[in-house]
């Protein structure tokens, strides 16, 4: 960089360019001056060359360089196009290759960390669980920080390592990082602009941070206007969308103007039209339609219908109600939940509750209202094809970029957090059943009523789903045992590490020990942990170790539901569980099969055949929309399923009985 040379300043002043002071304007190529025209320079300015051209869509070229501008203590990269700056750009550094048109006013006003730091009270609006958010905020932090204030020092070392984020990024100058866009664009303030981020016709960006990079870009679209925020790579905001104090997480897309405040929203959630105050969404968390309201509570691996609904409300001491829907959990249109209340994982809810019912330890089970009453149908939920296939889409639908994943997610359906509460689930079936009697027809839990044919088929639905888990870890272990002889597949089944062992949790998505969490926590409170990068290295590799801890935990299992003793396990033993399993799987998958099929049954051929003059019009007409029964992917694949693992548990009783 150099200063201008005397016939350079005449020159640009030749080409309606100005300057408080020449002296502080600095160059670095004199071939480039033909490209600055119409801009005013004031404080310490650094230009950069200008050789390349935008190709712009339709095939127009824009040759690099600055016009009709204002800059005040501005660096400017090479090759960066900056055109029709209305008001002024100020207190920036702005990297190479970058577009910037017809933008209203880009201004740095520090010091200004861009929305790290920004406090987000989730769950409670009027505060007490509020997440410090970061540019490496991941949703097991987040849960911690909200749901762990019974351990005060704690949430004091979480704050601190978000306040080393905090520092790190606070700044007197703003960023806009290499190949980024912004054009037709109002009002941005102490904004971060990461590598290759798009900002399309966005109202107003304030104290923000776009976290952009090449391989998983940001794109925000028109009318969004958005303060005190933090969106992560690969995420959208689109059309007329408004976020204020919000921490949007990787490859999320909210649009359709949608509305949120202190809310978290963290990897692959997809928010359209409806609105969202004061919520946790963990992973996957999608809602789409205008009418439905998500409010003080908790989601993960969420689906709500069109209308939904929560209030926080009793109109006394204000909206100091919170709420939890575990993972999973979905609701149907018009669906209403008066909080507090819990919601067990993989469950449905139907209808509007009022009576703060928590069924976490009854998962996959139907909350129905019956005449103003909360019904609850247990474990219903197993033999859904729609629980399945929720299952199936989630790794499918992971759009994050392969490298630099946050979030640590576990999709597995069964695993030690679902099959426990199963464990309790059954339990509880059992007891309502003997203290009221077999007999009786409606029997009472957590403000909801169970039927008897509900309590009697939740309990058979559970022992299948048990039956089935263990038999999978029995399965996949023994696949990994040496099995040349019965001694050394005995030997093989005890398990090499007491991690796992006990209740598991789910930390947003992150499925791992209970007691391998609390003994980090411990850690970090005793500042073993020295930074969120070490903390983050730690709930990663419990992650990694998932299937480690999975057979611990089975293991005292399967001891304890087939009633045996680790020194008394024989192969027969064994081989009654893999025949229980195969029973199970099948039975399960034929229940799948069943409910998959109402989908193509006569009823659902309503609404077909638009002015056929008979029934195989009809039938015609659906088959083509909605193709055949029996070649349906999912159906196929459901009997490709029983045929295989019914040939796996062969194979394996086989080897046993060779033993």
């Amino acid at each position: 960089m150099r200063q201008l040379t005397s016939s350079e300043i005449t020159q640009l002043e030749a080409q309606g360019c100005s300057s408080e002071n020449w002296s502080q304007v600095l160059v670095s190529d004199e071939h480039s001056l033909k490209y600055i025209r119409g801009t005013r320079f004031s404080g310490d300015i650094r230009l950069g060359s200008f050789q390349k051209s935008f190709e712009m869509p339709g095939g127009m070229h824009k040759h690099t360089g600055i016009f009709n501008a204002t800059l005040h203590n501005v660096t400017i990269g090479d090759d960066c196009c900056i055109e029709n700056i209305k008001n002024y750009i100020a207190n920036y550094d702005i990297a190479d290759n970058c577009f910037i048109e017809n933008v209203d006013i880009i201004l740095c006003d520090g010091p200004t960390s861009f929305g790290n730091g920004v406090e987000v009270s989730v769950l409670n609006e009027t505060g007490g669980r509020e997440v410090t958010i970061h540019d490496r905020l991941t949703a097991h932090e987040a849960y911690l920080e909200a749901f762990y204030r019974h351990r005060p020092l704690l949430i004091d070392q979480l704050k601190l390592f978000a306040a080393e984020r905090v520092a790190e990024h606070t700044s007197m100058r703003g960023t806009i990082a290499t190949h980024a866009t912004i054009v037709d664009t109002g009002y941005i303030k102490n904004m971060y602009i990461g590598a290759h981020a798009k900002v399309e016709g966005a109202g107003r960006l304030k104290n923000g941070t776009l976290n952009s990079r090449q391989e998983a870009p940001v794109h925000i679209g028109y009318g969004v206007i958005a303060d005190d925020f933090i969106v992560q790579d690969g995420s959208s905001v689109e059309d007329c969308t408004t976020l204020t104090r919000v921490y949007v997480g990787q490859a999320c897309s909210l649009g359709h103007g949608y509305s949120a405040s202190d809310s978290l929203f963290f990897c692959n959630c997809q928010e359209e039209n409806g609105e969202a105050c004061a919520i946790f969404a963990g992973p996957f968390t999608v809602t789409h339609h205008k009418s439905t309201l998500l409010i003080a509570g908790l989601f993960s691996f969420m689906n709500a219908g069109s209308g939904s609904n929560q209030s926080n409300h009793m109109y006394k001491l204000g909206p100091i109600h919170q709420g939890a829907m575990e993972r999973g959990a979905k609701t149907t249109s018009d669906s209403y939940i008066l909080w507090p209340a819990r919601i067990g994982a993989f469950s449905l809810v139907m209808g509007r509750h009022s009576s703060h019912s928590d069924t976490s330890d009854l998962p996959f089970s139907y909350l129905i209202e019956k005449n103003g009453e909360t019904w609850l149908a247990p474990a219903v939920n197993l033999r859904s094809v729609g629980t399945v296939r929720d299952a199936q889409k989630w790794p499918k639908r992971d759009k994050r970029h392969k490298d630099g994943r946050l979030d640590q997610i576990n999709f597995n359906l069964l695993s030690p957090y679902t099959i426990d509460k199963m464990f309790r689930g059954l339990h509880i079936l059992e007891e309502l059943e003997n203290l009221s009697g077999a007999t009786s027809d409606v029997y009472a839990y957590q403000s909801a009523k169970i039927s008897n044919h509900s309590l009697k088929r939740g309990q058979q639905l559970y022992r299948i789903a048990i039956q089935k888990f263990l038999g999978n870890s029995l399965i996949s272990h023994l696949e990994r045992t040496d099995c040349s002889t019965a001694e050394s597949v005995l030997e093989g089944l005890k398990p090499t590490r007491t991690e796992g062992r006990g209740t598991w949790i789910d930390l947003a998505g992150l499925i791992a020990p209970k007691e391998l969490v609390i003994a980090l926590l411990n850690d970090v409170e005793a500042g073993k942990v020295h930074s969120a990068a070490e903390f983050d290295a730690a709930l990663q590799r419990i992650h990694e170790n998932y299937y480690k801890y999975e057979w611990t935990w089975a293991y005292e299992k399967i001891l304890e539901y087939y009633g045996l003793y680790p020194d008394r396990i024989t192969i027969e033993d064994l081989i009654n569980i893999v025949r229980q399993w195969k029973e199970s799987v099948v039975s399960l998958d034929k229940m799948l099969y069943n409910d998959a099929k109402k989908e193509f049954s006569m009823s659902a051929h309503t609404g077909f055949g638009f002015d056929g003059a008979s029934s195989r019009t009809v039938e015609r007409d659906f088959e083509q929309v909605r193709g055949d029964f029996e070649t349906n992917p999912f159906v196929t694949a459901t009997l490709e399923h029983i045929e295989h693992k019914s040939a796996l548990g062969d194979r394996i009783i086989a080897m046993l009985e060779a033993l």
